[in-house]
């Protein structure tokens, strides 16, 4: 077995879901669950079809996105995987939603981060073994700091 650090493209401005699902439907469902969400996010999804012709299934309302998610998923080539890239819109308004999909297994994370897949290959394929999402701490958080937090919660209307 080999192990690999995958760097995921993220489009500035946008933000990354990176899951594991287990059947094709998972394409119409997650393109459902995202434009029932939110008539103003723009998204691409790609999944990575683990049987059958093993292809990259690609949808999504934005050519660019769908683009840069199917280049994800073609690097971390790991069987019913996929990648979501959205903007105008945060994951938090979107995972319940898809955690409610029957198909999906697994969300990894959900970032506008840098983030790396750890993936593991055999000469059966590849697969997920988790992330590494952001940077490692540097401290912990002050009073200042609790303030910002607060404040910036506030700023993008997640507070009173």
């Amino acid at each position: 077995m080999e192990l690999k650090s995958v760097s995921l493209e993220i489009p500035e401005g946008s933000n990354l879901i990176l899951g594991q699902s287990h059947f094709i439907k998972t394409v119409e469902d997650l393109y459902e669950v995202m434009v029932g969400t939110s008539s103003q996010v723009k998204f691409g999804l790609a999944f990575c079809e683990a049987s059958g012709p093993c292809l990259i299934r690609v949808v999504g309302n934005e050519e660019n996105l769908q683009q840069i998610a199917t280049k994800n998923a073609n690097a971390i080539a790991a069987g019913h995987s996929f990648v979501i890239l959205l903007q105008n819109a945060f994951p938090i308004n979107f995972l319940n939603s898809i955690k409610q999909c029957p198909e999906v297994c697994t969300i990894y994370c959900a970032t506008a981060n840098p983030v790396q897949a750890i993936v593991a290959e055999t000469e059966q394929g590849r697969g997920i073994l988790g992330v590494i999402d952001g940077f490692s701490p540097k401290g912990v958080e002050n009073s200042q700091d609790v303030k910002a937090r607060q404040e910036f919660l506030r700023k993008i209307g997640y507070k009173l």
